[in-house]
């Protein structure tokens, strides 16, 4: 079992630690994290929403986002779903290949 409120907080830390190379902010900051649930068992869901439809960088950056929530301690597994991008579709079934998880 899991405290879904302190491991949403650590990965909300984590994730404060992944910077949009176009802004230099990071993406909790920026708001490209959307409906970010933990539950008991350590899945975690949430949508990351580039910050444009035609975003360069959305590919690497949904890939470093996993890669810093897998990280976290107490991840068991995770579910992350694009919006608002014009390649959504791909980019969610490249997000759906497995990551080791934290």
């Amino acid at each position: 079992m899991t405290d879904p409120d302190a491991l949403r907080e650590a990965i909300l830390q984590r994730l404060s630690s992944v910077i949009d190379p176009e802004t230099g902010v990071d993406v909790v900051r920026m708001r490209l994290i959307e409906d970010l649930e933990v539950d008991e068992e350590g899945v975690v869901r949430y949508k990351f929403r580039p910050s444009s439809p035609l975003c360069p960088i959305a590919i690497p950056l949904a890939l470093s986002i996993r890669e810093a929530v897998a990280g976290v301690e107490g991840v068991a597994r995770q579910e992350i779903g694009v919006v608002g991008y014009i390649k959504a579709e791909e980019l969610n079934a490249l997000l759906r290949e497995p990551v080791e998880a934290g």
